[in-house]
């Protein structure tokens, strides 16, 4: 409990280990590709030769994972018996997200290609390689696909490889402004390329008439419509009686990992900015790594919400969803990720962009540029962002209300809401000329 100025966060990272174990399928009648929540695969998977099923090949980051359960939720809107594999690795963040959302997820052993392509580190990749994809024909073999739907990351690879030595259906969605190395490749090979922009063409040397401009799948609970009253109220319960225009909400999304530079900045200055608006509400979410450290330094407030990640705050006494959070919100500060820029897009929010220098080939600041020209959102480099800066910005765009509307409405007109029922109804229709292989 502490208000010192501080200039580095020590984060102490344990591996994770989470395997999940599976149980024998439960079977329905599948019509698709996904299974009923009961339902659980195991290592020796059995299929009661179902009509169709689809497999997901997704992992690494959120940018991979949720839009490829986006995708699948809304295949079963479609045909709610269908069928639908995850399949990742078992050291991943998709071990423990993609169980969470009721899907059924199997692992496979992959290693990514070091930077740059001819380091001594990549030696072994040929030998690891053939190990990820004899997994993979063994689980394509018993699960019996007839498409598999790719979202980018080292593992989506050898799933989908094998998938075209099978001779099935291949849809890859690619993100980001610049394809990953795994979706590049893939591109020649995949039956349909979905892509989040139309700057997104450029990346890719494969047939263009194979690429749709889709936009990036968001979850759909971030569609449906929150009271922001009501949103409110599940974060900061005193607001019920509150009339909305006397108050303003920040959210700040580090991220799952968190962004220790954004903590650092929001530290510094979080008790002057409460103290000096009786109107701010904040919302911090410092990622799950940060958390226990950021939590011992913050003092608690009332108008102050401090949590892991946003989508675990029912591990605590919060709503355990994002849309919640983004209905609260008048302004949100996050970094600047492919999937949280499609969020705001769909949601409407203003934002102040902090883009990650960590992420290859400057991918993020390439995400806010486009941000900046689509939402006139407001963009802070790592190299300008300290707490002065942050609290200016904030204030510049909360103390102007017409500034606020201007960017929600120009957010919505950019955002593509329908994305992941497009693809949905794309990559089901590709199966009707996809018959089952052994």
């Amino acid at each position: 409990m502490a208000s010192t100025v501080i200039s580095h966060l020590s984060l102490h990272i344990k591996p994770q280990k989470h395997i999940h174990p599976v149980k024998p399928v439960k079977s329905k009648s599948f019509i698709t590709c996904c299974i009923s929540v009961e339902s659980q695969l195991t290592s020796t998977i059995t299929v009661p030769n179902p009509s169709l099923r689809v497999v997901f090949a997704a992992g690494g980051a959120g940018a991979q994972i949720f839009p490829a359960v986006a995708i699948a939720d809304e295949i079963k809107a479609i045909s709610p018996d269908a069928q639908i594999l995850f399949i990742g690795t078992d050291t991943g963040m998709e071990s423990t997200a993609v169980p969470s959302t009721g899907y059924d997820f199997t692992a496979i052993p992959a290693t990514p290609l070091a930077r740059p392509v001819l380091s001594f580190r990549n030696m072994l990749i040929p030998f690891k390689w053939a190990k990820s994809m004899a997994e993979s024909w063994r689980i394509m073999k018993q699960f019996k696909p007839q498409v598999v739907v790719g979202t980018g990351g080292y593992v989506s690879f050898p799933i989908c490889m094998i998938a075209t030595l099978k001779g099935l259906k291949v849809a890859i969605h690619e993100q980001c402004l610049v394809p990953n190395l795994a979706n590049w490749a893939l591109s020649f090979l995949a039956d349909v390329v979905f892509v989040g922009h139309n700057s997104s063409l450029d990346g890719f040397s494969c047939d263009k008439k194979k690429i749709i401009v889709s936009g990036n799948p968001v979850r759909m609970s971030l569609r449906k419509y929150v009271s922001k009253a009501v949103a409110r109220g599940y974060f900061f319960p005193k607001l019920a009686q509150v009339v909305d225009s006397d108050v303003k909400v920040v959210l700040v999304l580090g991220g799952s990992f968190g962004a220790n530079s954004m903590n650092i900045a929001l530290f510094n200055v979080y008790t002057q900015m409460l103290s000096e608006r009786p109107d701010l509400h904040l919302i911090w979410e410092t990622g799950v790594e940060a958390f226990d450290e950021m939590e011992s330094l913050v003092r608690s407030h009332p108008r102050l919400v401090l949590a892991p990640d946003v989508d675990r705050f029912a591990e605590t006494r919060f709503l355990n969803s994002m849309d919640s959070a983004y209905a609260a919100a008048d302004l949100v500060v996050s970094r600047a990720g492919a999937m949280t820029c499609s969020e705001l897009l769909v949601t409407g929010k203003p934002a102040i962009l902090i883009p990650s220098p960590n992420v290859a080939e400057g991918y993020q600041f390439k995400n806010a540029s486009l941000m900046a020209d689509l939402a006139d959102s407001r963009i802070i480099t790592e190299d300008e962002l300290d707490s002065t800066t942050l609290q200016t910005a904030i204030a510049e765009i909360l103390d102007n209300e017409q500034l606020l509307t201007t960017m929600s409405e120009r957010a919505l007109q950019a955002g593509k809401p329908n994305a992941g029922a497009e693809i949905a109804e794309y990559v089901m229709s590709l199966v009707s000329f996809s018959p089952v292989r052994d």
